[in-house]
């Protein structure tokens, strides 16, 4: 994969994985925002003129080849108790930003006459809430929708838009600490461990690139199998030939 690579949420566990995953694999310029280091670019994401500002001060660099949307929150807050304020910054952040960078960007690829690759991180929430969760699964909800939508305009224009949806990965988080019993809770997956880092970075990569080319307003799901069913729950017969009798 070689070619200029725009992170946002590069300063997370996962947005790290994905930058040293593409430097890696040949990418020559990789922007990231909100992290670090001579290419970073620092920006509050939530306010409304930010998330283009990023794309275009990234493209002055070099043309922008693939765009990864990795910046997000997850604050753990119940439906009961949510306000409106922490309800707009999750959607603010969670989908908003990721439309307005890819708009940006789709402006800019257009009118430059080049292709371009989105991804955009979802999660395993988008199908699935859980206690204090449900804010943020109804914004990855609405991001998959969000990046089928994008992907069916944006076609024509030879840009692709597609989405990497995590199962569980242990990285830290300030917002919402994830203790010892969810972490054994949510390693319950037909493989038997959480998800790394590396496993989604490994994803986004392959998504983003070539060998993926046909393909667009997909959700490409990484969670060990948990999407394939309850691997955790008690059988319905005590054997297998329970059901016979």
């Amino acid at each position: 994969m070689t070619g200029h690579v725009l992170i946002t949420g590069a300063s997370g566990g996962l947005g790290r994985a994905i930058a040293r995953e593409f430097a890696d694999h040949g990418a020559e310029l990789i922007t990231s925002v909100d992290i670090t280091g001579p290419d970073a670019l620092i920006a509050d994401l939530v306010q409304p003129d930010e998330p283009a500002r990023v794309v275009r001060e990234a493209w002055s660099r070099a043309p922008v080849d693939v765009l990864v949307n990795c910046a997000g929150i997850y604050p753990s807050v119940d439906m009961l108790d949510v306000s409106a304020q922490q309800w707009d910054r999750i959607f603010a952040l969670n989908v908003r930003a990721p439309v307005l960078t890819t708009q940006a960007l789709a402006n800019l690829a257009i009118e430059a006459g080049r292709p371009a690759s989105v991804v955009n991180i979802s999660s395993g929430a988008a199908l699935r809430s859980r206690p204090g969760g449900g804010p943020y699964a109804s914004s990855k909800a609405a991001l998959e929708m969000a990046t089928r939508a994008a992907a069916l305009e944006l076609g024509e224009h030879s840009i692709r838009v597609n989405a990497v949806s995590p199962g569980f990965v242990a990285v830290r988080s300030d917002c919402n600490p994830v203790t010892p019993e969810y972490t054994t809770v949510m390693s319950r997956n037909p493989l038997g461990r959480p998800g790394t880092p590396a496993d989604i970075a490994r994803a986004v990569r392959w998504v983003a690139g070539p060998e993926a080319s046909w393909m667009t307003g997909e959700v490409v799901r990484i969670d060990g199998g948990s999407n394939a069913g309850a691997a955790h729950l008690p059988r319905l017969w005590p054997s297998a030939t329970g059901a016979a009798r």
